[in-house]
C-alpha cells in the first residue's frame, strides 16, 4: 500500500505524440509499470523489517514502529518539494532522481547494520521513501498521459496491479532473504544487508536504463491550472473534502498498522505459532488479497453505488477484526488477513467521493489527500503504545475505531449528490493505489 501522489496538469509533447506510434506507448507504458512494482515491492518489505529490527535491537512496539513512522513521515514532508523539482527537470530526469534516492536509502542499511545503530536504519528509510515519493509523483501523471485521455484510468489501473504484485512478492522476499538467513535464536541486523543491497542494485540498473530510453516528453502546465485554482475560493469551505482527508489519514493507517503487527501476531503462541520466517510468508496473503481485491471490487462498483461498497466493506473489516480480537489459532489469523481483501477498494473510493464537485478546486484537493497519508506514520505508532500496554491482539482495537470512522463517511458521502467533475475523473485516476 502506499499511497501514488498526484502531480500538478501535463500534456504530451504534440510533436512526439503526433510521431510516436501505438507500440511506443506500449513499451514506455510496459517500462514504467517496473516503477510500480518497485514501490509496492519495497513498502511492504517494512512489514517484515519491523519484527527483524524489534528483535535485533530489542525494542517496544511503540519504537519498533518509528520504521513507518519515518517512511510515511517522508510522504508528507518530501512532497511538496518533489512537485516543484520535478517542475522544473520534467518527469523523466525524476524518475531517475527518485531511483537513485531510492538506491541511496537503501545502501545506508549496510553501514547502519555494521555499526549497529537503529536510527541509521531509520534514516536510510526516510531517504529510500523520499526517491519513493519523487518516483510518484513522476511516473504516475508520465502513465496517464500515455495515449488517450479516456483510457487514463484503465491505464493507471493496471499500473496499480502490477503495483499490488510488488506488495504481494515484497514479504515472500524478504522472509527469503531476511528471516531465511536467520540460521539461530540470535537475530543480527547484517541479515538486510544482502537484500538491501540486492535493492539498490536493481534500482541503479533501473535507473541507468532509463537515462537511455527514448520516451515521450512530457510538458507541465500547472501554472494555467493555479490560476484557475486561486480564483476558485477555498478547500476548506468544503466539508466533503475535509472529513475525506480525516478518511484518508485513518484508512492509511490502519492499512499500515495491521500489516505493521501481522509477522509477530501471526507468531503469538495462542494464534499460530509460526517462526518469524513462517509468519513473513503470511503476510503475502494480506497484501495479495488485496490485489484480488481491486478487481473484484472495480466490477462491483460498476454496477453498485461506491459509497455503499466502500460501507459494507468497512462493516465487513470492523467485524473481521473483532473476530480476530476475541478468538485464536487458524480463525484469528485468517480473518485478519482477510482485512486486506475489503481494503483493497477503500483508498481510490474514499479520495473519489472527497473530490467529488470540486471542479477547479481539485487539484489542490486532491494534494490535501496525499498529505493525509501521512496517517501511515502516525496510526502505527498509536498502535505500538497500546500493544505495549496491552496486547498485540487487543491492539487492533486501534484500527477498528479508524474504520468504524471510514463507514460513517461512507453514509455521509451517501446522502451527498453523485456526480464527479471530469478534473476529479481525471484526479483519481492519478491517485488509485
Amino acid at each position: 500500500m502506499a499511497g501514488n501522489i498526484p502531480s500538478s496538469n501535463f500534456a504530451v509533447n504534440n510533436n512526439n505524440a503526433t510521431n510516436s506510434s501505438a507500440g511506443n506507448y506500449h513499451f514506455a507504458f510496459g517500462a514504467m509499470t517496473t516503477l510500480f512494482f518497485i514501490w509496492g515491492f519495497i513498502t511492504a518489505l517494512n512489514d517484515i523489517l519491523i519484527p527483524h529490527l524489534k528483535a535485533a535491537f530489542e525494542l517496544n512496539y511503540t519504537q519498533a514502529m518509528l520504521v513507518q513512522f519515518c517512511f510515511f513521515g517522508a510522504y508528507f514532508i518530501v512532497s511538496p518539494f518533489a512537485g516543484k523539482l520535478i517542475a522544473k527537470i520534467g518527469y523523466l530526469k525524476g524518475i531517475i532522481i527518485g531511483l537513485l534516492t531510492i538506491a541511496s536509502g537503501c545502501t545506508l542499511f549496510y553501514p547502519a547494520a555494521e555499526i549497529g545503530e537503529y536510527w541509521v536504519f531509520l534514516l536510510g528509510l526516510f531517504v529510500l521513501a523520499s526517491g519513493i515519493t519523487i518516483l510518484q509523483v513522476s511516473a504516475n501523471p508520465y502513465v496517464a498521459s500515455l495515449g488517450e485521455e479516456r483510457t487514463a484510468a484503465s491505464r493507471l489501473n493496471l499500473a496499480q496491479a502490477i503495483n499490488s504484485l510488488g506488495h504481494t512478492l515484497g514479504p515472500l522476499f524478504g522472509a527469503a532473504l531476511i528471516f531465511g538467513a536467520v540460521q539461530s535464536d540470535a537475530i543480527d541486523a547484517k541479515s538486510v544487508q544482502l537484500p538491501y543491497l540486492l535493492l539498490a542494485g536493481a534500482t541503479i540498473i533501473i535507473a541507468i536504463g532509463f537515462k537511455f530510453l527514448h520516451l515521450p516528453t512530457i510538458h507541465s502546465i500547472s501554472d494555467e491550472s493555479k490560476i484557475v485554482n486561486n480564483s476558485a475560493g477555498s478547500i476548506w469551505q468544503h466539508k466533503g473534502l475535509v472529513w475525506g482527508a480525516l478518511a484518508i489519514f485513518l484508512y492509511v493507517g490502519a492499512e499500515v498498522s495491521i500489516g505493521s503487527f501481522l509477522v509477530n501476531y501471526f507468531a503469538e503462541s495462542h494464534i499460530g505459532g509460526l517462526t518469524e520466517h513462517q509468519a513473513s510468508n503470511m503476510v503475502a496473503y494480506y497484501w495479495g488479497a488485496a490485489m484480488i481485491g481491486r478487481f473484484v471490487g472495480a466490477f462491483l462498483m460498476r454496477i453498485v453505488k461506491p459509497s455503499y461498497v466502500l460501507a459494507c466493506n468497512s462493516v465487513v473489516v470492523v467485524a473481521l477484526l473483532i473476530i480476530t480480537m476475541s478468538s485464536s489459532g487458524d480463525i484469528a489469523m485468517w480473518t485478519v488477513i482477510s482485512v486486506g481483501f475489503f481494503n483493497s477498494i477503500m483508498f481510490p473510493t474514499i479520495f473519489t467521493l472527497a473530490i467529488r464537485g470540486l471542479g477547479p478546486l481539485t487539484s489542490k484537493g486532491s494534494g490535501l489527500l496525499c498529505q493525509a497519508i501521512v496517517g501511515g506514520a502516525i496510526l502505527p505508532l498509536i498502535q505500538g503504545y497500546v500493544a505495549d500496554i496491552t496486547s498485540i491482539q487487543m491492539s487492533f482495537f486501534v484500527p477498528a475505531c479508524a474504520y468504524i470512522y471510514i463507514f460513517s463517511y461512507a453514509l455521509y458521502s451517501a446522502r451527498k449528490p453523485t456526480k464527479i467533475s471530469d478534473d476529479g475523473l481525471k484526479t483519481v485516476a492519478e491517485a488509485n493505489l
